[in-house]
């Protein structure tokens, strides 16, 4: 028997006018549409004139659902999915059918469309060559400073998706780990008639909203670290500590004496020749 295909199926992260129309022909030929609130996507079905039945597929039932849609799927069935707005699979339900597929054999692809960090990180003034997206910060607080602690050596450009009502409390949270001064971009309600790009330090941005509640989804760019700061400020924890006890810790890693001397060199901004003397001296050898 013929497999069926699973189809992710990118919707407008605000106006609907962005839905392309590849997107419109999927949900027209596919048997039936798995969407993560029935209420948004039948809107959106409306609005092109869609008469397609609509499964309800969100996080709370990921997973206990999967089975019987690759059951659908094994029987020949099309199936699309969407998500409220933007694409299936980056921070919404998706990627777990993509891996239940692979494991079976199912053809499945994606109709391309918008993505909301993508597009607000175009929009933000922020550096674009090179970034990193870490969704939504972890809810409990002891997960989300750890997060946060190994974010701030993080040296591209950082986005994260933030709701409305948590927005204020998670850019307090932002300031301690990353500074009064660290450059950020606030973007929010993409593509919709209030969309507003807001470029300035975390410092600045919670005064901000100490007069102004938030509205609307937000997207949060984030200036990394620069690299030269990255570098003096491991030069200065680096002189905390001596290089003896610097290259037990690199041999104790599994470091070879000479990997080790170049590592501690690139640490404390040293010749590598240098360290290689120190270390040649009887006084100073481990």
């Amino acid at each position: 028997m013929k497999y069926g295909c699973l189809y992710l199926i990118a919707t407008p992260i605000g106006n609907l006018d962005d839905m392309t129309f590849r997107g419109v022909k999927t949900l027209e030929m596919v048997d039936y549409v798995l969407a993560e609130d029935t209420r948004h996507s039948i809107k959106l079905l409306n609005h092109f004139q869609i008469s397609k039945k609509l499964v309800s597929y969100h996080e709370h039932n990921q997973y206990t659902k999967a089975q019987s849609i690759i059951d659908d799927l094994l029987k020949g069935k099309n199936v699309g999915l969407v998500t409220d707005a933007g694409t299936p699979g980056i921070s919404d339900p998706g990627s777990h059918l993509v891996i239940l597929c692979q494991e079976q054999g199912i053809p499945y692809t994606i109709i391309p469309g918008p993505v909301a960090f993508v597009n607000a990180l175009i929009v933000s003034g922020q550096n674009t060559n090179r970034m990193v997206f870490d969704g939504f910060l972890p809810m409990k607080k002891k997960d989300r400073q750890k997060r946060l602690e190994i974010l701030q050596t993080e040296t591209r450009t950082i986005t994260f998706y933030e709701a409305p009502h948590k927005l204020k409390n998670t850019l307090d949270d932002l300031l301690k780990a990353f500074g009064a001064d660290r450059s950020v971009s606030l973007v929010r309600e993409l593509t919709k008639r209030y969309e507003e790009v807001i470029k300035m330090t975390l410092g600045e941005a919670v005064d901000y909203y100490k007069e102004r509640n938030p509205k609307g989804e937000y997207v949060i760019v984030l200036k990394g670290i620069s690299e030269e700061i990255l570098i003096e400020q491991k030069i200065s924890d680096m002189s905390q500590i001596s290089m003896e006890e610097q290259m037990e810790q690199y041999l104790s890693e599994g470091f070879t004496k000479k990997e080790a001397i170049k590592q501690i060199a690139k640490d404390r901004g040293m010749n590598k020749r240098d360290v290689y003397q120190y270390f040649v001296n009887d006084s100073h050898k481990i």
